[in-house]
């Protein structure tokens, strides 16, 4: 039980970079264009101190509400109590990258739309919602060159 509270107290694994990916930001992370409304991922990167976010914000996905030129302000929802607090919190871009979360949706809706539109030409009706996959429909299973095999378990021997 330790007893110091400081900014980044236990936060030595959370902080930590993976096994072979030590060393400075690839340039790339500041080549990202964040505009306001994106959905971003919160993820502290420990080789930089500047705009670090506080601890309890990592792994967390909020919306960006404000644009900087090093930095980006995100809206994260905090549960207290019993409610959701909406925190500000802004943040450098070495610790923010664009979250996947709507990539599947946006997909979605690309493929509805080419459906309709197919559909439309076409005059038929098309049905775009998901459907739960169902059970594969009965078949037998031939033992002509497949012949049942008995299952026993293996008695329990000492390997010392």
């Amino acid at each position: 039980m330790p007893h110091s509270f400081g900014y980044r107290a236990r936060t030595r694994h959370m902080f930590a970079k993976g096994f072979r990916n030590h060393g400075p930001v690839k340039l790339s992370t500041y080549m990202h264009i964040y505009k306001i409304g994106d959905i971003v991922d919160i993820k502290a990167d420990g080789s930089v101190q500047k705009g670090m976010p506080h601890k309890f914000y990592h792994g967390r996905t909020g919306i960006v509400f404000n644009v900087t030129k090093s930095a980006v302000g995100v809206i994260v929802n905090k549960k207290v109590g019993n409610r959701y607090i909406e925190k500000r919190v802004n943040i450098r871009i070495e610790h923010v990258k664009h979250s996947k979360c709507r990539d599947d949706f946006l997909n979605r809706v690309k493929d509805n739309a080419a459906k309709v539109k197919a559909a439309h030409e076409s005059g038929v009706r098309v049905l775009l919602k998901r459907q739960p996959e169902m059970p594969r429909p009965a078949h037998t299973v031939s033992s002509r060159n497949n012949a049942p095999v008995t299952l026993a378990p293996i008695p329990y021997d000492t390997l010392i």
